[in-house]
């Protein structure tokens, strides 16, 4: 069980964070979950710079993991629990990047280990990690998420 997992690694998820706009923290559709773009948020800590000037590589990680530990908030808030997810089937990463700065993988590693470390082998997901100048709130990271859900 996913719960029991969550605990086991001392994990506790933060609160859902609303959206920021007109629009849904996520979609479900059939069997599949879309999750919109959420940043390193929990309560009312934001982790906030440039990866490259302002965060390093490991306070940018960081950050991923905050990240996916909203959207794992987020989604069990809408499913009920994160036991309905059968797999996790993509990862969108973007990070907020000082010019010269290319290891935007390596960020996004942060979020993509930790899904592996919680939901095993169904946490291997395809991916995208790019780089951008800017991000909302000047946030350190933005992912989105799609996940495919057990038939009920």
């Amino acid at each position: 069980m996913i719960a029991e997992k969550l605990r086991s690694l001392g994990i506790e998820l933060p609160p859902v964070f609303p959206p920021a706009g007109n629009y849904l923290g996520c979609v479900v559709i059939g069997d599949m979950v879309y999750v919109g773009g959420h940043g390193p948020i929990s309560g009312s800590d934001i982790i906030r710079g440039k990866v490259g000037a302002d965060l390093t590589l490991q306070e940018a990680q960081h950050a991923a993991q905050v990240t996916a530990l909203s959207i794992l908030a987020t989604l069990q808030s809408e499913l009920g629990g994160l036991e309905r997810i059968a797999r996790i089937v993509k990862v969108f990463g973007m990070v907020n990047v000082a010019p010269g700065f290319n290891q935007t993988p390596a960020v996004i590693d942060g979020c993509s280990d930790l899904l592996v470390e919680i939901f095993g082998e169904a946490g291997r997901h395809t991916r995208s990690a790019v780089g951008l100048a800017e991000l909302p709130f000047d946030i350190a990271v933005e992912i989105e998420l799609t996940a495919q859900l057990h038939s009920d």
